[in-house]
């Protein structure tokens, strides 16, 4: 936890966790302001969790959030009325800190000179230029006075990012590319349900962002706070604008933690878990491991969510624990998903049956989890009856495992790029933007309606660095995405149902059926998801070796 000092009552830091307020208690903090909206990352604490904390070392909390880059003259207002209240010294934080950093600036304005507070900020490590310009500018930035200028700017740093920026490099290692990404950690997300289950270490999960940055990449630490295509700029954090030639968006989606009520209240305690988030993953194997009776819920929420099986996927190794420790019996395993069958590619469903009858699970289609009592242990969920109305059913647990609801993130819902659902408006075959010929999307927060998995992402990446290079008069020919989408889903510790398609959900095996035959489980598709894939996505997706994933060519 690094601390910046603006002005002797006020400090600002990037994402702090529960585990950190001792230390700034000790260090003479008296009160805390989070400006940081809960579910933008995949590794956050909700606000509740560090307020319930902080009150027990009485240190006050105030929660005031902002999108990120769209800081507003009232939430800057906002900002200095909780000065004039709380008790200091005051630590805010955000992601970064620039919000909070803003947030400061804004409600100091009127009254402290502006070369002042550019001053204390870049004493502390925040480069406020752009918002300057935009307070002298009447609130608006000017997108002509660019911060920087790449050839290719590429948006988001997860698989997507990292993978599609190798592809480029693969193909011409002069090109200036920029990634844009203000995480310093980048996390293979397939392997939280390994986690989940005991199999992986949570630590094997994740590496420094820096060590997976391709060297020639610029990497611009800061997150984006809207896009102007219109004139070929993107608008960061902290009004600073970046413009390019070429614009990939590949940001992943959004965890909304808060459309379940009492969710962010209970996660992490009282038995309400999680694999989508990798804190909360080794607590799923805690409370599966303690559990020798009663009732574990396993739900998946409306479509579309990254990596469709995993909700799936915990239940049975869940399961699979309970039935080699001699439990099963005593526990009552519930699915609860808001869909109506059990997989979306009906090839996969009666191996994945087998399984549903082996574990005695019982069933619950068209349950969409509603809300959550954590200290109740209850869950109440909306359930679809057959005349299309809709009644709420409450079912008390031991255990549960959440799934939350996913949606693109703010700042391309709300941007010129989005479909009419929030994500980005791209052609299903060459992933170039319907409207902008010279914007691209992948992975997760794409229109395109195929699976949403790493695998996606990896097919993907070198059809968009195909494409781009079209773009950019260096090659011919588009290269077409067929969406493929692989979903190994672990049905017992040592067996998989390797789940591989394109569009419509027609088959697409990569192994011959004698070696994997996808549509029953298989050890040797366990071997490939425990062994082979993680070495796969580090030393292989993300390095621009593109093996098994050539695009098919036309034109």
């Amino acid at each position: 936890m690094e601390l910046h000092t603006l002005v002797p009552e006020l400090s600002v830091a990037a994402q702090i966790a529960a585990s950190d307020l001792a230390a700034l208690h000790a260090a003479g903090y008296r009160a805390i302001i989070c400006n940081r909206p809960d579910g933008e990352g995949a590794d956050q604490p909700n606000y509740s969790e560090i307020a319930q904390t902080a009150l027990g070392l009485g240190i006050a909390t105030r929660y005031l959030p902002a999108v990120s880059g769209q800081v507003t003259d009232a939430e800057g207002a906002a900002f200095g009325a909780l000065m004039r209240e709380l008790p200091r010294p005051v630590l805010a934080y955000c992601r970064t800190g620039i919000r909070s950093t803003t947030m400061w600036a804004l409600s100091e304005a009127a009254t402290r000179p502006l070369p002042q507070i550019l001053e204390k900020a870049r004493a502390a490590g925040f480069d406020l230029t752009g918002l300057l310009r935009r307070i002298a500018n009447g609130g608006k930035t000017p997108v002509e006075v660019a911060d920087a200028r790449h050839q290719i700017v590429i948006v988001g740093a997860g698989s997507a990012g990292i993978a599609v920026s190798a592809s480029l490099l693969a193909r011409d290692a002069d090109l200036d590319i920029a990634i844009i990404d203000p995480a310093d950690v980048h996390y293979y997300q397939p392997g939280w349900t390994m986690v989940g289950a005991g199999i992986f270490a949570p630590a094997t999960t994740a590496r420094t962002m820096a060590s997976l940055m391709p060297r020639s990449v610029h990497w611009i630490k800061a997150a984006v706070a809207a896009f102007e295509p219109e004139r070929n700029a993107v608008i960061l954090d902290g009004c600073r604008v970046v413009r390019y030639d070429q614009l990939i968006v590949c940001p992943g989606l959004k965890l909304d933690w808060h459309a379940i009520d009492g969710l962010v209240e209970t996660l992490g305690r009282n038995g309400v878990t999680s694999n989508y988030r990798y804190d909360l993953a080794p607590y799923t194997w805690q409370l599966v491991r303690q559990l020798k009776r009663g009732t574990a819920l396993f739900t998946q929420p409306p479509m579309p969510i990254k990596c469709a099986g995993a909700p799936q996927k915990a239940m049975y190794l869940s399961s699979d624990h309970w039935r080699r420790s001699g439990v099963l019996d005593g526990i009552d395993v519930q699915f609860c998903n808001a869909g109506a069958s059990l997989f979306g590619v009906a090839a996969y469903v009666p191996a994945l049956m087998e399984y549903v009858e082996r574990y005695a699970i019982t069933l619950n289609f068209g349950h969409t989890l509603s809300a959550v009592d954590g200290p109740a242990r209850t869950a109440t969920f909306t359930r679809a009856r057959a005349d299309g109305t809709t009644e709420a059913v409450t079912t008390a647990f031991d255990m549960i495992h959440v799934v939350p609801p996913q949606k693109a993130p703010d700042f391309v819902r709300v941007s010129p790029l989005a479909d009419a659902a929030g994500w980005v408006d791209v052609d299903p075959a060459t992933l170039r933007h319907k409207t902008y010929a010279n914007v691209y999307a992948l992975g997760d927060a794409g229109s395109t309606p195929n699976a949403k998995t790493a695998a996606a992402a990896r097919k993907q990446a070198p059809v968009v660095a195909h494409n781009v290079l079209v773009g950019l008069g260096q090659l011919a020919g588009d290269a077409r995405y067929d969406g493929y989408g692989s979903c190994p889903l672990t049905v017992e510790r040592g067996k998989i149902v390797l789940a591989e398609f394109l569009y419509a959900g027609k088959l697409a095996p990569s192994f011959p059926k004698w070696l994997i035959d996808g549509t029953r489980p298989s050890r040797a598709a366990w071997y490939l998801k425990e062994r082979l894939l993680p070495p796969l996505y580090w030393e292989g997706m993300l390095k621009g070796r593109e093996w098994l994933a050539r695009p098919e060519m036309v034109g």
